[in-house]
């Protein structure tokens, strides 16, 4: 029996470190990863948003209307960005999701409110994401009942007792029950496919050029570009599969509200899985093997799941965190899909969203084409 040497434990403890020394990339992900995590969870994630965008239609421009408006924004939840004159503008504002909350004054409320007669206040709440919109409007029905007591002074300060003197009727648009679930499944289309599509291209790619079957490949009459979308071509295949899918559960399992166009959806994620598929092919080229694949397609999908809306409110991550969401194809596909299924958009609503992810698809094919001719060079 060959005894326990103190001296071969050594020299394979120092064989490793010094393998690990070579392969620095695997070492920079070992410390990224943990950083990356510390930075995300420490600093962007919060799941109480505040300065939410919204919208004020105030038909009565009076003293009371202006108090309530300056309330809204003291609260530190909501942020008025514009003032509006119309109902279709609330309509297409909430529709794109660039306001989280719309605020309609009627015409004759400072006048019903002198009266007492508890003028009706209508508050509409894009709550696609229940989880953006509870905390802002637990403050408001806190604030609503005090928020006149200012200028309900003299012969108005009778006004005071309870019940408030005016009416708040909250409208909870596109998930008025609140479901996490119309928020959560289809979000979850565009998880699936990010973690897929780059993971399983990276791997794939990286594979072909580890057993040299890559090389023997672009070795044939077959141009580079004929080889690559060949090779794409039964993952775009899968990815429909998967989206098929979770639209099926979505619809059968968990009811999830179907009120646009399915094809529409189907031509913005054909989109999204070619995105996600040239940033498959990209990292394939600097990746030396599997390993070093598998991990910066981790690096990559961990952010995307963290600053795109998906767990987390959006508007709740600070600025530098949004700017970063909004690169993120993920964050645009997330927006588009529950737009599409909750909120009935079309291609005039979505083409917004689209653009960004069409713009990123076409930097990084390109990237990935010249870094691919290099690699084979």
């Amino acid at each position: 029996m060959i005894k326990f040497s103190i001296w071969r434990w050594w020299a394979i403890v120092t064989k490793e470190f010094i393998q690990m020394r070579r392969d620095r990339m695997s070492f920079a992900m070992m410390v990224g990863v943990p950083l990356m995590q510390l930075v995300l969870f420490g600093f962007a994630i919060n799941s109480d948003p505040k300065r939410l965008p919204t919208i004020v239609l105030a038909a009565d421009p009076s003293v009371f209307s202006r108090t309530l408006i300056q309330a809204l924004t003291n609260s530190g939840y909501f942020q008025i960005v514009k003032v509006v004159h119309h109902e279709t503008e609330i309509e297409h504002w909430l529709a794109l999701g660039q306001a989280q909350f719309a605020l309609t004054i009627p015409i004759d409320f400072s006048r019903q409110l002198v009266r007492g007669e508890r003028p009706a206040l209508l508050l509409e709440a894009d709550a696609t994401d229940p989880a953006a919109t509870s905390n802002a409007l637990g403050t408001l029905n806190v604030l609503i009942p005090t928020v006149f007591d200012r200028d309900l002074v003299g012969p108005l300060q009778h006004l005071r007792s309870k019940p408030a003197a005016v009416e708040l009727r909250v409208h909870r648009r596109y998930n008025p029950d609140g479901i996490s679930q119309y928020n959560i499944v289809p979000g979850l289309m565009g998880v699936v496919l990010t973690m897929t599509m780059v993971m399983i291209t990276a791997l794939a790619i990286t594979r072909e050029r580890e057993r040299g079957t890559m090389e023997n490949l672009l070795a044939t009459p077959a141009r580079p570009l004929e080889v690559m979308i060949g090779k794409i071509m039964p993952y775009i295949l899968i990815g429909y599969v998967q989206v098929t899918l979770i639209l099926i559960v979505a619809h059968f399992f968990f009811k999830v509200p179907m009120l646009g166009s399915l094809g529409l959806l189907y031509g913005i994620a054909l989109i999204f899985i070619a995105a996600n598929l040239a940033i498959g092919i990209t990292f394939s080229t600097i990746a030396k093997n599997q390993l070093q694949a598998m991990q910066m397609a981790f690096f990559f999908f961990l952010p995307s799941i963290l600053l795109s809306g998906f767990m987390f409110p959006f508007r709740g991550m600070p600025a530098w965190a949004q700017q970063i969401g909004e690169v993120l194809p993920l964050t645009h596909f997330s927006r588009l899909v529950r737009g599409i299924l909750l909120k009935g958009n079309g291609w005039e609503e979505s083409l917004p969203e689209l653009w960004p992810i069409v713009i990123f698809m076409v930097i990084v094919i390109i990237l990935g084409m010249l870094r691919y001719r290099e690699t084979l060079d």
